[in-house]
């Protein structure tokens, strides 16, 4: 089994051992991504990367897990394969950002010449 399956298996076995379930509508866990992001994001409000990483790894940890448990979750109730959403955003992104065009760039797709 790869390791996105079995995570998914272990999300949805906490869930459910709680009865959750109920309370996980697809705008909900949207809604619920946007919040721990922005908890996420809150960590490094006026600091640098560098104070946040030496000071905050475990708070880091903790909110890019809850942002990621929301999105298993809202796949799982679109019955989204995670791996394939990934890949076929990967094709997309190929395209939109070509090597020749971006490497070493940060230029948006929308400004390449």
């Amino acid at each position: 089994m790869n390791q996105t399956k079995n995570s998914m298996q272990k999300i949805k076995a906490f869930r459910d051992d709680r009865n959750w379930r109920q309370f996980h509508n697809e705008k909900d866990l949207a809604i619920s991504i946007s919040l721990e992001s922005s908890e996420l994001l809150e960590l490094f409000q006026w600091k640098t990367s560098e104070e946040v990483k030496a000071s905050k790894i475990e708070r880091i940890k903790e909110e890019l897990a809850d942002v990621l448990i929301y999105s298993y979750m809202l796949a799982d109730n679109l019955d989204f394969d995670i791996d394939d959403i990934i890949e076929e955003k990967l094709v997309k992104n190929n395209i939109k950002y070509p090597v020749n065009k971006s490497k070493g760039s940060k230029k948006k797709y929308t400004d390449f010449n």
